[in-house]
């Protein structure tokens, strides 16, 4: 099939290299000519595992193309996707003035039948107003709009389009519902569904989802914080509740607050649909204020170990991006902690795998931005645990022990047991458990030297 996406950043990227990668042919279009330019030489403006490798073959075998000229690129498309930023207003609302410009400047130009569908994440009823943009000038004969929401998981974004859990389309054309049954056929062989509903609901589904979702981070964010008062572990509380088949154990982890492009965004916007409707949506609006305030907990653990005036210490921070496998930095909690950090005197060295370029445009020089995790490390006051990496679960602890001024890591991921914990000589403060002091492995060692010497093994 002949397809044009709109717009090259993430998700439309990730959806025009999937759909060539099943035998399509695609073009995708961008006003930002370097971006283009890099993609027609197989570079990737963005980190996704296995996107490199798909965009590569595809672009080799001819089926994916890229292009700055709206008019060439839709040139015999059968269906076009609208793939572009929706960015939050100060009031939460999303802006769809990119949408609807470009649904503007496709009246003038589309001459055959074509659906076009609405990839971006966008606020219940705006299906409706593209098509009254689309109207202006072309016949509704030769088109119809489709909500087709976007699930993609940035890290595994890949599987995610190749192998969806669910597809989910909104459209009343019968037409328009033919040829998106045929276009997403390729990934549901093995018996996933695709849900045919009203574009109301489409839109609606994708903004419930996300929104759901950063509500039990938040709820579980919030019983952290229950248990560090009661003396609860998080841990078990989090098996206990995931074990119930009614729960499900998946977004059950307490961490220092979600980030990226999707919930903060979606959140924000499922608010202000809620308001425009004149309806109180009291827990939506408590999700937001609980991750807002989650994000100050590891710079508050940090303060009451050291003090409230950080000047003359030094910390390392390893994790930039708002999660791992990514180089999104978008609403990442680590932002505001280097900036909480900075503004009480510290000084800050920082490590991430990807997002450290995308730091230094953002903050420049404010930071010493390290080689790798132990050139993070190296001569600071105490190391700061913020995106859960791979190569972060299992470093060299007695280099780092020699490389700290204070023996003390601030985990706000949760990425150390507490067994492990006790065995090593640091001060260790995580989310929702309790904390590992030097002395407790002292004691340890002492009782199992007391034990012992009862039995009559040690002199």
């Amino acid at each position: 099939m002949q397809i044009a996406i709109i717009g090259t950043g993430y998700v439309g990227l990730v959806t025009g290299t999937c759909f060539a990668e099943t035998g399509n042919n695609v073009t995708c279009i961008d006003i930002n000519e370097k971006k283009i330019s890099d993609l027609k030489g197989g570079k990737s403006p963005i980190y996704e595992p296995g996107l490199d490798v798909l965009l590569e073959r595809n672009i080799k075998e001819k089926r994916i193309h890229f292009t700055t000229s709206l008019a060439d690129g839709i040139k015999n498309a059968k269906v076009i996707f609208l793939a572009l930023p929706t960015p939050p207003g100060k009031d939460g609302s999303a802006d769809l003035q990119y949408v609807l410009d470009v649904a503007a400047s496709l009246s003038k130009i589309i001459t055959q039948y074509t659906v076009i569908v609405n990839k971006s994440t966008v606020p219940v009823g705006t299906a409706e107003k593209v098509h009254n943009v689309l109207v202006q000038n072309l016949s509704p004969d030769l088109f119809d709009v489709v909500s087709n929401p976007e699930f993609l998981r940035e890290g595994v974004a890949v599987d995610d389009f190749l192998k969806p859990d669910r597809v989910v389309i909104g459209t009343s054309s019968e037409r328009a519902k033919k040829v998106m049954d045929e276009l997403y056929q390729p990934y549901v062989r093995q018996g996933n569904p695709i849900y045919f509903m009203d574009e109301r609901s489409s839109e609606m589904t994708k903004y419930a989802a996300n929104s759901y979702l950063a509500m039990r981070i938040s709820f579980m964010n919030e019983m952290a914080n229950l248990c560090e008062k009661t003396g609860a572990n998080v841990d078990w509380v989090r098996i206990g509740m995931g074990s119930d088949g009614r729960i499900g154990k998946r977004f059950l982890f307490p961490g220092i607050g979600y980030g990226g492009s999707c919930f903060p965004k979606d959140v924000k916007a499922l608010a202000h649909t809620a308001q425009e409707a004149d309806y109180d949506y009291q827990l939506v609006k408590t999700v937001m204020r609980v991750n807002e305030e989650q994000k100050k907990v590891l710079g508050c653990k940090v303060k009451n170990y050291f003090g409230s005036d950080l000047s003359g210490y030094t910390f390392a921070i390893w994790g930039l991006a708002f999660k791992p496998e990514t180089d999104d930095i978008r609403d990442a909690p680590a932002l505001q902690l280097i900036s909480e950090l900075l503004d009480a005197g510290a000084k800050l060295r920082v490590f991430d795998p990807e997002a450290i370029n995308n730091v230094k445009q953002l903050i420049g020089d404010k930071v010493y931005y390290a080689t790798d995790l132990y050139d993070c490390a190296n001569g600071v006051s105490a190391l700061i645990v913020v995106t859960e990496w791979s190569e972060f679960r299992n470093p060299d602890f007695e280099r780092i022990y020699g490389q700290l001024k204070h023996p003390a890591i601030f985990d706000g991921r949760n990425v150390y047991s507490l067994e492990k914990m006790q065995g090593l000589n640091f001060y260790y403060e995580s989310i929702g458990r309790k904390i590992i002091h030097p002395q407790v492995r002292d004691a340890i060692v002492a009782k199992q030297h007391a034990d012992i010497r009862e039995r009559g093994v040690l002199d």
